[in-house]
């Protein structure tokens, strides 16, 4: 009987951790909103600058910026990785699961997390080795067409994409930890 007790209380136990814990989702939200901002700020910075940059090589008084291609590739890397990290939280990045249904679900269980550990050494790998080249490699050069910029920030989308998926893939493993942990009121 003090075994069955002993359990009640520390399902309890779990339920209140897990209730707290889950009261700074708010600040995932406006992350994922303030990322998800950016993204559109520069996806109009690119359709901005390009449409400028298409106009001057065919209206004759509108000048043809020589630093239009490097600035919206660079815009564009920002973007790329930025959005990755938006689909680690909804979800929406590539996932084979032709075998889920032939797998058992334990199985499937440990699998994905096994990938949102894999997830998580990628963004700590992106933030170190991104930080090194951003400062290393990026410090030391500047784009060919703006001479003042340095490259650093050509580099720099790397160790902020990485920031942001250890971000949302730290949440991402709360919620897996919490299903396992904490059953459902319907069950």
């Amino acid at each position: 009987m003090p075994y069955i007790f002993q359990m009640e209380w520390e399902e309890k136990v779990m339920s209140s951790v897990f209730k707290t814990i889950d009261k700074i989702k708010p600040l995932y939200d406006i992350l994922y909103k303030a990322v998800l901002c950016i993204c559109k700020v520069l996806l109009v910075a690119d359709i901005a600058i390009t449409s400028y940059a298409v106009l001057g090589r065919y209206v004759p008084f509108i000048d043809d910026p020589a630093w239009s291609e490097e600035v919206v590739l660079t815009l564009m890397s920002y973007m790329a990785v930025l959005s990755a990290a938006l689909a680690i939280r909804r979800g929406a990045h590539i996932r084979m699961d032709a075998f889920d249904r032939y797998l058992p679900k334990k199985v499937l269980i440990f699998l994905d997390f096994l990938a949102d550990i894999m997830v998580l050494a990628l963004a700590v790998v992106m933030i170190t080795v991104g930080w090194e080249y951003a400062t290393g490699i990026g410090a030391k050069a500047t784009f060919t067409s703006m001479p003042k910029v340095s490259r650093f920030w050509m580099y720099l989308p790397v160790p902020m994409a990485g920031v942001a998926m250890l971000i949302f893939q730290i949440e991402k493993l709360y919620q897996r930890i919490r299903e396992i942990c904490v059953k459902e009121e319907n069950e």
